[in-house]
């Protein structure tokens, strides 16, 4: 196994590109949004809400967009939130009328969630699992939604389609938005060093940062746009659309890598819609 190193990306942690089990990725990943939970919040709380659904750091919002169907479609239906971190989206679909539930892999993300449902009123029921294994029955939902949830972090995307589909009803929606393949070429910078290429598109080796043992400490896997729509074929999915929301005017937030510059230039994300066959 080879693994390629650059500079620390912060005391004791470099990045490497290596392979990595599901087991280690789980743990590393579990651990990572544990100990990120309270950071993260105080840095995007505000921008996701307590009881909003947005889709990504364009600021692209369901209301605004109705990817999972129009309100009167969502008012009485069973909706699986995958990834759901805090849950602002499973609390928004749960004020529509929708009935909702949210797993995501993170204890300290689903402390934050169960602190915003006593601040809302909103109480959808969390659940701590990964989306490679869902501790639910079959047939059980008419949607299944994931914002930036658990499918860039998880090793295998059969495993989780083949999950999504088991638990769709017939006709189910499956919608889920995650960094647009292209960005993976690019490094992670917001600013002018963020336009040149620097990674192969087609190099689906994983972007690990690892301690001075080379354990993993957060885990994020590559696929292509081809990728994804094969693996959906083959778990059983029709994709209906893929999403690529532009930059909006005025629009002046930086989240990480994304930012004004680099939106009007490429995409920064992509929502594939989908249906259970």
């Amino acid at each position: 196994m080879t693994t390629q190193q650059s500079a620390t990306t912060s005391a004791g942690v470099w990045v490497a590109h290596r392979a990595v089990s599901s087991a280690e990725a789980e743990a590393a990943n579990r651990a990572s949004w544990d100990a990120d939970a309270d950071d993260y919040h105080a840095e995007h709380g505000d921008f996701l809400g307590d009881a909003d659904f947005v889709w990504c750091p364009e600021g692209l919002t369901e209301r605004a967009a109705g990817l999972l169907g129009d309100p009167g479609e969502l008012a009485g239906a069973d909706v699986l939130e995958v990834g759901c971190g805090s849950a602002p989206c499973s609390r928004w679909l749960l004020a529509q009328g929708a009935r909702v539930v949210g797993v995501d892999l993170s204890e300290g993300m689903l402390a934050h969630g169960v602190a915003a449902n006593a601040r809302t009123g909103l109480h959808p029921p969390l659940l701590r699992a990964t989306a490679e294994r869902l501790p639910l029955a079959d047939g059980s939902f008419d949607v299944t939604c994931s914002a930036f949830g658990a499918v860039p972090f998880v090793a295998s995307l059969d495993a989780v389609f083949g999950e999504v589909r088991r638990v769709l009803r017939p006709g189910g929606r499956w919608v889920f938005a995650v960094t647009h393949p292209m960005r993976w070429i690019f490094p992670d910078d917001p600013g002018p060093a963020g336009l040149t290429v620097t990674q192969p598109y087609f190099d689906r080796t994983p972007y690990v940062e690892v301690d001075e043992t080379d354990r993993a400490s957060y885990v994020e896997y590559h696929r292509t746009l081809g990728d994804y729509v094969r693996a959906l074929r083959a778990a059983g999915f029709v994709l209906d659309d893929l999403v690529e929301p532009e930059w909006p005017d005025g629009h002046t937030r930086v989240w990480g890598q994304w930012s004004p510059l680099r939106g009007k230039l490429f995409p920064g994300t992509a929502i594939f819609c989908c249906r259970r066959a």
